[in-house]
């Protein structure tokens, strides 16, 4: 029995280390935050009913993580140590109980609680109100200096926002770094533009960035920040942690705004509930709540243990799961030509949505997970936006799945495909699904915004031998169109109107729409401020290019390639007869134009306006469009059906225009 309990413990420790090394080290997660916490909890119990097999080197006893290779190492002047985790009103409440008889207190324990973002933990170092360093958490006692990639961020600030003669000497501020959802999309839009392999969610995106060995592609990345807590500090006196909270957004520093003080455990019990449905109309991920106590006196005395601080847990919520059939894989070609295999699934309910198809990423992670045809699979959304397959049910089999195997040539083209990393791409640049995802591109919002122009048309045009490129769109006639299924002459003409406003569209959008590799639509902002015209862009040189702030060499050779190869001169001439606008738009500098400067953001939908419009008309004005509401918003516009950005904007008090006042501000 003995030896049975020292097995086990041995091979949970293992299983430990090996998830520790792919999520601290490696940054690719095999499995969820809730297994994970499974497995450790259930390393505690044999430990504690085997005290005497505990080893110094035990999971258990030491937090996990190592230093990341390539950044120099920082000692923590104080252990930024893990959390105690709880999954229930009971535990949190035992917790409760634990505490106040620790303390010898009948009284209610004043708590905060927060907010649990996922992200990265960080630590920053400042001297006299002046930024000097900053480091990840590591393995705890000591982490890897970050600063300069810190320093990119630009909710940090170099300099405290207070007057120098009230910055403390020394202070030390944690926080966590994490990307907000709407950005990873299009970060995970733009990987894939550019042929890269995509982020599995928002936390992996954001410990990838501060990894990056230089800063100026950090600095690509929109990280955001929320500081959550004071660790080491002279010549400041603080009494709580509210107190802590309130100094820190003094200082200049964003702190969640929906931390509570709640007065006993009851409220916060009434908190976590509160927050498990509302946590999905936030624009970043929360997996839980931390709970501290209040009191920085009662938290000294309280003290921790070598893993975690006696004062504060987290209340975790259970990842939503389901468990469906894999129906059949089917493989997806992208206008890059990557092959993406996909899965067909009995339609299932998850996180409020019906999901009937998940990612398997690539062929290498169907072998690693042994995934196949007929499965019983549990699938979950990645960081709460993609569906993917995390597991299959193996005891579910009944021997009739079967495998699914990579195929050698493209399933559009059935040209020979090429094994790239871990990814399959057809480099047939006539791969007719290839071309129908190049033309979706080129017709889409943030492109030339095509209304009307989907992918089941797009598939009846290049099938029917209608048009072979993106720019056979603006040949197009009435009758092509009404010769297809399910088009009437009415929206026919919808669609040639649509297809001619497009033409009138700014250079940026022209320069996205091409689909150049690396290239995406800010990369093509920066190129249509640069060159004005079309033309001179496509005689720009290498040296040009490269001199360009954002247009590195890959992309400078990218773009030149592009425009060297005679399809692509062929296609631009056709643009050309068209009547496509290849010109900048003027932008409006005048000094005295109430949107110069200010920062706008879109919710709703307009009645005679599309987002890319108004977009382009608050460019061209000199005002910046975000994707979420903060502080530094000065208005947001707001259409029929808005989401939670609105109750957010009145909340921070910003200025709200409808249709009618943002016309009149032009």
């Amino acid at each position: 029995m003995a030896k049975n309990i020292s097995e086990k413990i041995d091979t949970l420790r293992a299983q430990i280390r090996y998830h520790d090394r792919k999520y601290y080290v490696e940054n690719m997660p095999e499995i969820t935050d809730f297994a994970y916490d499974l497995l450790m909890k259930e390393l505690e119990k044999y430990e504690k009913t085997s005290p005497h097999l505990i080893t110094p080197d035990s999971p258990t006893q030491r937090v996990s993580g190592e230093p990341i290779p390539g950044f120099k190492s920082i000692e923590h002047r104080i252990p930024m140590l893990s959390i105690e985790n709880t999954y229930s009103e009971q535990e949190l409440r035992e917790y409760d109980t634990r505490i106040r008889r620790m303390l010898k207190c009948e009284d209610p324990i004043e708590y905060v609680a927060e907010l649990k973002i996922d992200g990265v933990a960080v630590t920053l170092w400042y001297q006299n109100g002046i930024f000097t360093q900053g480091a990840t958490r590591g393995d705890g006692l000591r982490g890897d200096n970050i600063t300069a990639n810190l320093r990119t961020i630009k909710d940090i600030p170099l300099r405290f926002s207070c007057a120098d003669n009230h910055a403390p000497p020394l202070l030390e501020i944690r926080g966590e770094i994490y990307l907000p959802n709407s950005d990873f999309q299009r970060l995970n839009q733009l990987r894939e533009e550019e042929g890269k392999v995509r982020f599995a969610n928002p936390r992996n995106a954001a410990a990838g960035s501060l990894k990056l060995l230089d800063p100026s592609m950090t600095a690509k990345r929109p990280l955001r920040l929320f500081a959550y807590a004071v660790g080491y500090y002279e010549g400041k006196t603080l009494v709580n942690h509210a107190n802590c909270l309130k100094t820190i957004k003094e200082f200049g520093l964003p702190v969640n705004p929906h931390y509570q003080i709640c007065r006993n455990m009851d409220e916060v019990v009434l908190y976590c509930n509160g927050w498990e449905l509302k946590r999905d109309q936030l624009d970043y991920e929360v997996d839980g709540i931390v709970v501290k106590v209040n009191s920085l006196e009662l938290q000294k005395e309280l003290g921790a243990t070598s893993k975690a601080p006696r004062w504060i847990v987290s209340y975790k919520y259970c990842p939503e799961e389901a468990v469906t059939k894999i129906e059949s894989i089917r493989v997806q070609v992208g206008k890059t030509g990557t092959l993406t295999p996909v899965a067909k699934l009995q339609s299932v309910v998850l996180s409020g949505t019906t999901v009937s198809r998940a990612t398997l990423h690539n062929f290498d992670e169907i072998e690693r997970k042994d995934i196949r045809i007929g499965d019983v699979v549990v699938v979950q959304k990645a960081g709460e936006i993609i569906p993917q397959v995390v597991r299959v049910v193996q005891g579910n089999r009944t021997g009739e799945e079967k495998p699914c195997i990579p195929p050698v040539t493209c399933p559009a083209c059935n040209d020979t495909v090429v094994k790239e990393d871990v990814y399959l791409r057809c480099y047939n640049p006539f791969c007719p699904a290839q071309v129908k995802r190049k033309i979706e591109y080129f017709a889409s919002r943030k492109a030339m915004d095509i209304e009307g122009l989907g992918p089941a048309l797009i598939e009846q045009l290049v099938d029917k031998n209608l048009i072979e490129d993106y720019a056979d769109i603006y040949s197009l006639q009435l009758d092509d169109l009404a010769s297809l299924d399910r088009v009437g002459e009415k929206s026919a003409q919808n669609l040639l109107n649509a297809i001619e406003k497009s033409k009138k569209r700014d250079l940026c959008n022209l320069i996205c729409a091409l689909g150049i590799m690396h290239v995406g639509s800010h990369a093509a902002e920066i190129l249509a401020k640069r060159f004005n015209t079309l033309e001179k862009l496509t005689s720009a040189t290498v040296e040009e290019l490269e001199g360009i702030h954002a247009i590195g060499t890959i992309m400078a050779r990218s773009i030149i390639a592009f425009f060297s190869n005679s399809q692509t001169k062929e296609i631009i001439g056709k643009l050309q007869t068209a009547g496509v606008n290849r010109k900048a738009l003027d932008i409006d500098e005048s000094a005295a134009s109430p949107i110069k400067g200010k920062t706008f953001v879109l919710t709703g939908v307009l009645n005679k306006y599309s987002r890319k419009e108004v977009e382009g008309l608050i460019k061209r004005k000199g005002g910046k469009v975000t994707s979420s509401v903060s502080s530094k918003t000065d208005y947001l516009i707001v259409g029929d059906t808005p989401g939670s950005k609105l109750e957010k904007a009145k909340e921070l008090g910003i200025a709200i225009l409808g249709e009618g006042e943002f016309e009149k501000l032009l």
